[in-house]
């Protein structure tokens, strides 16, 4: 009988240790409404880290995937561009030159060509439209020619319309899609006030800051300033020696109308929802306080309107077309108002652009001599014949049209 008991003892014991060893193996589910710790270990094994979730850059138009900041070369000395256009003698252009046909030489010393673009790169232009009041009489030309203009540039040539009076409107980014540009053009509007110079300063301080490649600005006005508040001609004429980009204006002569009308008022029609109409020499104010006028320039007056300013007006787009390798077209009719545009669109085809680091640093204002060669007799090369090295923190007048 103790026998038995023995046995039975021994088979019960065997059985607890059984038991007991198989739950110390078996880990208990984890649960995340538990704050219970696992304490089977003296230091429980941690539980894996999930991956952080990166995401990948959206890659658009087939572009390289961001390049990591410590892959960066870092060079202190800017590029210089050049837009350059060669000729034959009889004035037609040579096509089909490379690189190697092409020498630079700033101060007497050649440099290395770095950048190089053919006459088939596309162009980014700007469209610049003087919108002011001496314009009045040639709104519908001037509407017509800009959509003209458009039709003839290439399909990857990009375009942004700015118009000004008193007041810079940006109404379309550069952009290829030709109805967005029609309709840029079609939403012009003549108002008070000629603010050009303050216009130019924001195409080339702002605009085309932000614009790489081919860059070229089509200025349509009569060259004449009434209220500019941020920039001066000398700005502008300054700003175009450090500028990378064709300047073509295309001056219409207004001096006649405006002489015209000079002595005569101009009213501005309040909008149709106005029940206090603007009084005239013909209607009385019905309010028994003095209503004052539109502010701007609602009527001509001296400013702007002198022979003088006409001259100075000329001056004005003559040396900011030298300045950039562009040149200056007249419109004193419709028919050669359209024929500006169409030779401005097919001479942007004509153009090639070479870039360098120049081997010398130079100080900020100093102005640097440029020479353009080319391999080959008679040809003719057009180029900008110097230009200012500009500060590298200089900073944009305007971020806001």
């Amino acid at each position: 009988m103790k026998k038995y008991a023995v046995v039975v003892f021994l088979a019960i014991v065997c059985l607890n240790l059984t038991v007991c060893f198989a739950q110390s193996r078996r880990v208990p589910p984890y649960s995340e409404s538990s704050d219970k710790p696992n304490k089977r270990d003296s230091k429980p094994a941690e539980s894996p880290t999930p991956a952080p979730i990166i995401e990948e850059p959206t890659i658009l138009n087939n572009e390289p995937p961001p390049i990591e900041d410590k892959d960066v070369i870092r060079v202190d000395t800017d590029l210089v561009t050049i837009p350059i256009k060669v000729s034959d003698r009889n004035g037609r252009f040579v096509g089909g030159l490379t690189k190697e046909n092409f020498r630079v030489i700033e101060d007497e010393t050649e440099q290395e060509i770095a950048y190089f673009s053919n006459e088939e790169q596309p162009f980014t232009v700007a469209l610049v439209l003087d919108m002011s009041y001496s314009s009045t009489f040639k709104i519908t030309e001037i509407q017509n020619a800009a959509m003209a203009f458009i039709a003839q540039l290439r399909p990857l040539d990009k375009v942004m319309v700015v118009s000004f009076d008193e007041q810079i409107h940006l109404l379309c980014n550069p952009t290829t899609d030709r109805k967005a540009l029609q309709m840029a053009i079609k939403g012009t509007k003549i108002a008070s006030g000629t603010s050009l110079y303050d216009a130019v300063d924001l195409v080339i301080n702002n605009a085309f800051k932000k614009v790489s490649g081919r860059k070229a600005i089509v200025l349509f006005t009569d060259g004449v300033d009434t209220t500019s508040y941020h920039a001066f001609a000398v700005n502008n004429l300054s700003d175009a020696l450090e500028l990378d980009a064709l300047v073509y204006p295309i001056q219409y002569d207004t001096y006649s109308d405006v002489q015209a009308i000079k002595s005569k008022p101009v009213v501005v029609a309040p909008p149709t929802n106005n029940p206090y109409p603007v009084p005239t020499t013909s209607t009385r104010n019905p309010l028994p306080f003095p209503l004052p006028l539109p502010t701007g320039r609602a009527t001509p007056n001296s400013q702007g309107t002198s022979t003088e300013d006409y001259r100075k007006a000329v001056e004005y787009l003559s040396d900011l077309a030298d300045r950039t390798g562009g040149r200056v077209y007249k419109a004193s009719t419709t028919a050669n108002l359209a024929l500006a545009f169409s030779r401005i669109a097919a001479e942007l085809r004509q153009f090639y652009s070479l870039g360098y680091y120049p081997k010398e640093e130079s100080k900020a204002g100093s102005k640097r001599k440029i020479k353009v060669r080319v391999n080959g007799q008679g040809m003719v090369v057009r180029a900008r014949d110097f230009y200012i090295v500009g500060k590298k923190d200089k900073r944009m007048r305007n971020e806001n049209f």
